[in-house]
């Protein structure tokens, strides 16, 4: 049996990056650092093809289209490989993981979102580790989506969230089960896992500068901020509630203002602060008036998958109604119904 091919698309990022008096700088010889580390594993890994971006990308940086370039760079060169690992930067690493989950639904292939907290070139790296192990992974013929594998986990890319900066374990996946744990042997977690589908629904959109804004409720905080944040004109704006979808509600303007922004077309979603647990607007009186404002809630999804699919079902061009209902349908794993 031949070895896999797994296209190696390198974006940016920490793994990439060599230390200069300024700080940080993209490794000027990556490509042949790399080429070193893979070949020293000769046939235990399997094959792979370097699509090196010649501007890496700063994930600090990166913007809606840079989720539809690396998208369409997959789905361009999809045909010619047998799975797919990313190394992106660990800032956005979540944002991005869920952007290609909603542009490439129905995967029947792995594509393997990778990275390091130190450079691939620095001393005690955990990037030989976590490549090896994606491209692995890449090759396995059980998983057909998109997933982050970070440390000694692997996630669903839409499920997971940047949860540390200095530890090597960096993410999570609240809520949501992981799909392998990775020790000595590579664990998968069968029932976690998306069966392979029966065709690709790859959705790939021209992903404008569609305005979406958060807002995150504290304590005493002047509605006025709300209004402020409205008076932008934002396609959608996200509500950061406390506990399971609760906003204040003492000031009728506040509901006000949220119903009249639902009238003009701007979609208004209300998620958790809480990393566990999901919002269900309408449970406390508290939240009953958001309900009755045209708020819709964003179940268990993280804040990266609320935002990315906003973004995603912008570019999509549908009505302001699709839109609130496809918002609440599970387009690839990102929400528990």
């Amino acid at each position: 049996m031949s070895r896999k091919h797994i296209g190696l698309i390198y974006t940016g990022g920490t793994v990439g990056m060599a230390r200069t008096e300024q700080g940080y700088a993209p490794m000027l010889d990556f490509a042949a650092v790399l080429a070193r580390l893979l070949d020293s594993h000769g046939e235990a890994l399997p094959r792979h093809t370097l699509h090196a971006y010649p501007a890496p990308i700063d994930s600090t940086n990166a913007t809606p289209q840079d989720w539809q370039a690396i998208g369409r760079d997959i789905a361009a060169r999809y045909d010619d490989y047998d799975g797919f690992v990313v190394l992106h930067g660990t800032d956005t690493m979540a944002y991005t993981a869920t952007a290609l989950s909603y542009m490439l639904q129905g995967l029947r292939k792995p594509v393997i979102v990778t990275g390091s907290q130190i450079p691939l070139g620095s001393p005690r790296s955990d990037a030989a580790q976590n490549l090896i192990t994606s491209l692995q992974l890449a090759a396995c013929d059980e998983l057909h989506e998109v997933a982050i594998c970070f440390g000694k986990r692997l996630l669903r890319g839409n499920r997971a969230t940047k949860i540390s900066t200095g530890q090597l374990e960096a993410f999570d996946s609240p809520n949501y089960p992981g799909l392998a744990d990775i020790g000595i042997d590579i664990a998968l977690n069968t029932p976690a896992l998306f069966p392979k589908p029966g065709t690709e629904r790859f959705e790939l959109p021209v992903y404008t500068d569609a305005l979406v804004l958060p807002v995150r409720f504290v304590p005493g905080m002047p509605v006025r901020v709300v209004q402020v944040m409205l008076e932008l004109a934002p396609r959608a704006l996200i509500l950061e509630c406390y506990g399971s979808g609760n906003a204040p509600d003492r000031d009728p303007a506040l509901l006000h203002m949220l119903g009249e922004a639902s009238r003009q077309g701007i979609v208004v979603v209300a998620c958790s602060q809480s990393l566990h647990g999901g919002v269900e607007i309408g449970t406390y009186a508290a939240g009953a008036g958001m309900k009755a404002a045209g708020v819709i809630g964003a179940s268990d999804m993280t804040f990266e998958a609320i935002y990315v699919k906003l973004h995603h079902l912008l570019a999509l061009g549908l009505s302001t109604g699709a839109l609130r209902e496809r918002f609440l349908q599970n387009l690839s794993g990102e929400l528990s119904l």
